[in-house]
């Protein structure tokens, strides 16, 4: 069931620029009937200047057609930077966590997916979370924002000017963002073994964002021990979605829903 958007700061968005849908970081729910339900923050991409309206709602879609509940994330993009994006989905997990009696979802299966530059934010998401503020008089701030796990379709993963895209880079950090920052949001270099597992897949002649920032995503993973599922299919634009219009490519969901299975999220393949 679809629901209205659910603002993430009724009290006031932290750093606001301006007013209106996008200074206002917001959930829109894809909820199921029961109890207890997985759920998945999405992230469209958009090279963090916009979100992709086909990366949105018709994967939350899907989402549900395996009995997941899911919600879209309206996160900010530029003129936001860095860690505006970062904070919004800490806050979505954050607060489906503290609705999650009310959503009728599980806490304790709630993973986030993103696409290209919402990959990126999924990513960072897993390696750069917080276990809450026992203290905060704000409820949603005491819980976790750790995903239980993460989907990331295409993504862009590291800074690194060698496979970074770079408009993403530039509208997430600035022209010349401090070495320290880059660091940090190549998110390869931030991978624990508490990092949550993984399902990643890409192109391999993804002309935008390159294999490669999946490919250092896995390797990072395997040297800590963190479980994952890495598909490189031979072909396929940058941006596919669902990539229904790819025999071969869109064989991502049959495999994703299978890991989702393997791991306890999906109720149907």
């Amino acid at each position: 069931m679809k629901m209205d958007w659910i603002e993430l700061w009724p009290a006031g968005v932290p750093g606001v620029l301006g007013t209106g849908d996008e200074h206002c970081p917001a959930i829109e729910p894809y909820l199921l009937p029961g109890e207890r339900n997985a759920a998945v923050i999405v992230c469209p991409g958009g090279g963090y200047g916009m979100r992709a309206d086909h990366e949105g709602g018709p994967v939350a879609e899907w989402l549900n057609s395996l009995g997941i509940s899911a919600f879209v994330l309206r996160y900010r993009v530029a003129p936001y930077q860095y860690p505006s994006a970062l904070r919004d989905a800490q806050r979505a997990l954050q607060t489906v966590r503290m609705r999650a009696d009310e959503y009728g979802i599980d806490p304790g299966r709630l993973g986030i997916l993103g696409f290209s530059a919402g990959g990126h934010l999924a990513s960072a998401t897993s390696v750069l979370y917080g276990t809450g503020e026992e203290e905060s008089s704000d409820p949603v701030e005491r819980e976790s924002s750790r995903p239980d796990f993460s989907i990331l379709c295409y993504p862009v993963i590291s800074m690194d000017p060698e496979v970074t895209h770079q408009g993403s880079k530039t509208n997430l950090l600035g022209e010349e963002p401090p070495e320290d920052l880059v660091h940090l949001l190549s998110s390869e270099l931030q991978v624990t073994a508490d990092t949550p597992p993984a399902f990643l897949w890409h192109t391999a002649d993804d002309a935008s964002v390159p294999v490669e920032n999946s490919l250092r995503m896995a390797a990072a993973l395997a040297r800590h021990g963190v479980p994952f599922d890495l598909h490189v299919y031979t072909h396929g634009r940058h941006g596919l979605g669902l990539a229904d219009e790819e025999p071969h490519t869109r064989n991502w969901t049959v495999a994703c829903a299978s890991w989702l299975k393997l791991n306890g999220y999906a109720i149907n393949e």
